[in-house]
């Protein structure tokens, strides 16, 4: 069995714990958490404080990091590659090199295992983009994202000051993807793709306007895009937008012989976001235990890792059954 440590409790760590329920190879050991464990609600696993990770090095396998890519996981996931294997979903694309450099260091220093940015994307988006491009070289990749709630965003909203609930959805340019689809030629910039929509409860009405400026302005999140603020109650923000919808596609077209046109589209739809972001890192956390087995230490992404690392059938079963 492999046994895995929650670190951080929120609707990622949640779902987290609901995905190891689903693989039979699988043990919770416990959720570790930096509110009182006591008043954590779980759904039954059995909730420590963060302090008391350290003393449970020799009963887990791997950790599976549940914070945020905006302040949690730049430091979460190198201090607790010291001591354990690590999965996490950092998704600010810009700095993703510089993580997986700091994290990749760490993990080998100490000879742990750590797959770092690990979701659907990056992710498995990631992996859809490396096959389209490959396979089709002539060609142009787009990705396109929601409509739905992005978590990353939305933490990032909800750490500014003065913003006490927030919720952030992407919305991509239809009109582009069909335009795409239908063999058009189009330069595109980020602004171009997708529109970002923000609904945000604050702790005073007054910081309404620091708080759009400060918003719209963000790098990595906001600053490159059409964004539109809301300002909104609690109790319509808990009425209306507490579902975790998103979904997207890449979209790769290109040619083969004598400008043959060919397309290749992934798609995802997804009721609940952080429930299939979940099972995903459960996936890979599977793929990172066997890693560390084989002292393939250091850092890696999905883009490094065999697709039969995911699966908990044998190399024969997924040879008959799946070619």
């Amino acid at each position: 069995m492999i046994k895995v440590a929650i670190i951080g409790y929120g609707n990622l760590g949640r779902g987290v714990e609901r995905a190891i329920k689903q693989n039979q190879d699988m043990v919770l050991v416990g959720i570790f958490t930096r509110r009182a464990p006591e008043t954590v609600e779980t759904e039954g696993g059995q909730a420590f404080t963060m302090d008391q990770l350290k003393s449970k090095k020799n009963e887990i396998d791997v950790c599976i990091l549940c914070g945020g890519s905006a302040t949690d996981l730049p430091t979460q996931t190198p201090e607790w590659t010291h001591l354990f294997n690590t999965i996490d979903s950092f998704d600010t694309h810009a700095k993703i090199p510089e993580h997986f450099a700091k994290v990749d260091q760490v993990a080998k220093e100490n000879q742990t295992t750590s797959i770092i940015s690990t979701g659907w994307d990056p992710g498995l988006f990631s992996l859809n983009r490396l096959y389209a491009q490959s396979i089709l070289p002539d060609g142009e990749t787009n990705t396109f994202w929601g409509k739905g709630v992005s978590q990353g965003h939305s933490d990032a909203l909800r750490r500014i000051d003065g913003v006490v609930d927030a919720v952030q959805y992407t919305i991509p340019n239809n009109e582009v993807i069909e335009k795409l689809k239908a063999g058009e030629t189009l330069q595109l910039t980020t602004r171009d793709k997708h529109f970002r929509e923000c609904f945000v409860v604050l702790e005073d009405e007054r910081d309404s306007q620091r708080i759009r400026e400060e918003i719209i302005s963000m790098p990595n999140y906001f600053a490159d895009y059409d964004t539109e603020v809301h300002f909104i109650s609690q109790a319509e923000l808990n009425q209306n937008h507490k579902a975790m919808p998103h979904g997207g596609t890449v979209l790769h077209t290109g040619t083969t012989h004598e400008n043959t046109k060919q397309v290749i589209e992934y798609k995802l739809q997804l009721e609940s976001n952080p429930e299939f972001t979940a099972s995903v890192l459960v996936a890979y956390a599977r793929a990172c235990v066997r890693l560390a087995k084989e002292k393939q230490f250091g850092a890696y992404t999905v883009l490094d890792i065999a697709p039969k690392y995911l699966s908990d059938r044998t190399d024969e079963e997924l040879r008959k059954e799946l070619l």
